[in-house]
């Protein structure tokens, strides 16, 4: 019964409101979560959740020493799911109507610094096509901000070399072009001409897989980025993300318009675009000293 409900849902998420996959896995894992609480604690159906039953999951999780933020993720599922079922009709009242998410620390992204950025990006060597095609995820990752799961899907038809521009298809199938950078583009034409020269098919997807026969997954972008990162010395923590949060880190230093770098990102608010402007405290200093008559 739990169950159905969550698929039925869930189904709802992918058809009528289009989210990725990624999402939809996302909701799906904090709802079996919640569910497998549910059948340990005998409510057999949604209709006989309680506020006080919600709390419980919640503090369980917390006892378990899962972060606040995840918390708040997993009870966002839990009222979008049951907000669902009120507005179908399947449960007679939305008891999370009244509960509030935990505060949390807004937790400021890593980045890497432009020499930092610079070193690593060097790191792989070009002398065969795979060479040459880590060079161009690495450079596509920073030079166009985009999300790893964005980059393993581009198909050669989402690269308009001539106008320097790229499709993203980001979160809920939500399409928005990017400028593609010299950088970017150059290393793009040199994995092009690699593979060509390789004779390596690749019509299916832009960017292909060291194993003919599979496409290059997320998993496999993560391992190559850790791994080069390491090969250039750098010892913060990175992933395939840092290369997002640094590209509009880097924008906001170099003084673009915090509207203009949302749209690159593809973000929907810019209170998240916003969480950037903590490490443009010099530049603010700058500007301030410039303009402001006791500067």
């Amino acid at each position: 019964m739990l169950n159905d409900e969550v698929k039925i849902f869930i189904d709802y998420l992918s058809v009528e409101r289009g989210l990725a996959e990624n999402s939809l896995l996302a909701y799906s894992r904090d709802l079996k979560k919640y569910c497998d609480f549910l059948k340990k604690k005998k409510v057999s159906s949604f209709e006989r959740v309680t506020r006080e039953t919600i709390n419980q999951f919640l503090h369980t999780e917390k006892d378990h020493g899962i972060q606040a933020v995840s918390i708040a993720r997993e009870l966002v599922s839990i009222k979008i799911l049951h907000r669902f079922l009120a507005r179908e009709k399947r449960i007679a009242q939305d008891v999370t109507s009244v509960l509030t998410l935990p505060k949390t620390w807004k937790k400021l992204p890593s980045f890497l610094t432009k020499p930092e950025m610079e070193r690593l990006l060097k790191t792989p060597g070009t002398k065969t096509w795979a060479g040459a095609r880590d060079r161009a995820i690495l450079e596509l990752l920073y030079g166009c901000g985009m999300r790893v799961s964005e980059l393993v899907n581009l198909a050669p038809g989402d690269v308009n070399m001539e106008a320097g521009f790229l499709k993203c298809k980001g979160k809920g199938s939500k399409e928005r072009i990017v400028p593609l950078g010299r950088m970017a583009k150059d290393a793009l034409k040199n994995y092009l001409t690699a593979l060509d020269r390789a004779k390596v098919p690749h019509e299916a997807r832009l960017l292909v897989s060291l194993k003919p026969t599979e496409l290059l997954t997320r998993q496999a972008v993560w391992s190559l980025v850790r791994a080069y990162a390491k090969k250039a010395n750098i010892t913060k923590r990175i992933t395939p993300h840092t290369f997002r949060h640094s590209y509009a880190t880097h924008l906001l230093e170099g003084g673009a318009d915090l509207r203009v770098v949302q749209e690159l990102l593809g973000h929907a608010d810019i209170s998240t675009t916003q969480i950037y402007t903590h490490v443009s405290k010099d530049r603010l200093k700058s500007v301030h000293s410039q303009y402001h008559p006791r500067g």
